[in-house]
């Protein structure tokens, strides 16, 4: 039985430009709909399994009118849009659309989303679609990879083991987004190592490290004279992943004007080497950023035509604060490995350690938890992390000063007073082995970075 597809547009060009593009894919397509009442009609006539539909529609009900009535009615949808106002876009996510087609688009863009559409919208009726393992599934990216498996037993984490379970098979584009330390490049791996890709390269690049002329050359590669400097040729970042996967970690500092070449790359599966020709390549893309990159959208500094590219399928992961179940889980996984590495006999935690940990909010998240334990281990002289031995990793937490202010802080004077009770403690090391930095979870970069913006003078706190 084919699938039945409702178009609500009111551009006439438009709409049957879709229904082209459905036919020769073969789907069924209802009556076009250029309004609210004529959708309902058809609906109710008709009975579509899915529904494009554009926010802008003619006559007093939107898009977003008619999207709140398919909810109810449990029929899936898709928004078509070319506007990028944050308040219409949080109007619209809030209807809980399948995806969104921007405008102009091309017949490759609508046709993998309404895969994924509907893919997922199968997935959502089978209530007790329990993801398995993905530990025996990773193939080792590294000499530590059995410390980086997915780990919690929370329904925060197990709905991110359900997505990649969900998307890994695919080749469509996924957004990975989370705050710093909470695991997003292990998420990227599970969803390569899961997929048809698994035993071709996984390439891991962090734009925020690369400097900004730097990028190109590296992401795309150049020929040899192409530049003062160019002295050899060099093969891109994709270029190397070619046939595999490549992890583009904080895609939100990408610069503007390199931001329109990466949408080249996702739309036409090409790349252009500087001082070279064009190269077709064969890449699926996963990006990571801690950024909301809506509101990047919304302030002009990143384009809605490359965020609509790269949102098909986002996976949000959730901060260890909002998952502290798993944390008895993780410190236990990730000390059976720092045991084994130091030789050391230690069996487990007090129940003193437990709790401290427990009451911690975690600001650098799983990999602050990670460095944690691992310091814990090596300070330990007892068979277990008691209070002492964890007292000494984390005293930091407990000389946090306590205050009475009835005022709730805001995140940034939390995040200030932290780093600053950090670097107390490091006596203004920044980096280097038991620097801030390290503490912390976070790449020296981005302390500095963080440091610079929340106005702290590194002097006054030694």
């Amino acid at each position: 039985m084919r699938t039945k597809i409702l178009i609500v547009e009111d551009q006439f060009i438009e709409a049957n430009n879709l229904k082209l593009i459905l036919k020769s894919a073969g789907y069924e397509i209802c009556s076009i709909a250029r309004s609210v009442p004529i959708a309902l009609n058809i609906i109710d006539n008709e009975g579509p399994d899915l529904v494009l539909l554009d926010i802008f529609l003619q006559g007093e009900q939107t898009g977003i009118d008619l999207a709140k009535m398919l909810e109810k009615k449990k029929i899936p949808f898709v928004f078509i849009s070319a506007n990028s106002n944050r308040d219409l876009l949080d109007a619209a996510k809030a209807t809980k659309p399948y995806g969104f087609l921007v405008k102009p688009f091309r017949k490759n863009d609508v046709l993998v989303m309404l895969d994924v559409a509907w893919y997922l919208h199968q997935h959502k009726e089978e209530s007790n679609a329990a993801a398995r393992p993905l530990a025996d599934r990773l193939a080792p990216a590294s000499a530590n990879a059995e410390t980086s498996h997915i780990v919690g037993n929370s329904a925060a984490i197990q709905e991110v083991i359900r997505n990649v379970n969900i998307v890994s098979p695919s080749n469509t584009s996924v957004l990975i987004l989370g705050e710093n330390g909470t695991g997003k490049e292990l998420v990227a791996q599970a969803i390569h190592y899961c997929s048809p890709r698994k035993n071709k390269p996984f390439i891991a690049v962090n734009c925020a490290a690369l400097p900004a002329s730097l990028i190109e050359s590296e992401l795309f590669g150049h020929e040899k004279g192409a530049f003062t400097g160019a002295i050899g040729k060099r093969t891109g970042k994709f270029e190397q992943a070619q046939d595999g996967t490549i992890f583009l970690d904080e895609i939100g500092e990408l610069p503007l004007e390199l931001q329109i070449k990466f949408l080249r790359v996702l739309q036409e599966k090409e790349i252009e080497t500087i001082g070279g020709t064009a190269k077709k390549v064969n890449v699926r893309v996963v990006a990571a950023t801690n950024r909301d990159l809506e509101s990047e959208v919304a302030s002009g500094r990143f384009r809605i035509d490359l965020y609509y590219r790269l949102n098909v399928f986002p996976i949000h992961l959730p901060p260890l604060r909002e998952r502290k179940e798993d944390i008895p889980l993780l410190a236990g996984h990730f000390l059976k490995y720092f045991v084994r590495e130091s030789g050391k006999h230690i069996t487990g935690f007090s129940d003193y350690a437990i709790r401290t940990m427990m009451e911690y909010s975690w600001p650098g998240n799983v990999r602050e938890l990670q460095n944690q334990v691992e310091r814990a281990v090596l300070l330990a002289e007892g068979s277990l992390i008691d209070q002492l031995s964890l007292k000494a990793a984390v005293t930091f937490i407990k000389n946090t000063p306590v205050t009475i202010d009835t005022r709730v802080k805001t995140i940034m004077e939390n995040e200030r007073d932290h780093i600053i009770e950090v670097l107390k403690n490091c006596k203004g090391k920044v980096a280097g082995k038991g620097g801030a930095a390290e503490l912390l979870g976070i790449n020296i970069s981005t302390l500095n970075s963080r440091i610079k913006k929340l106005g702290i003078d590194k002097r006054v706190v030694v």
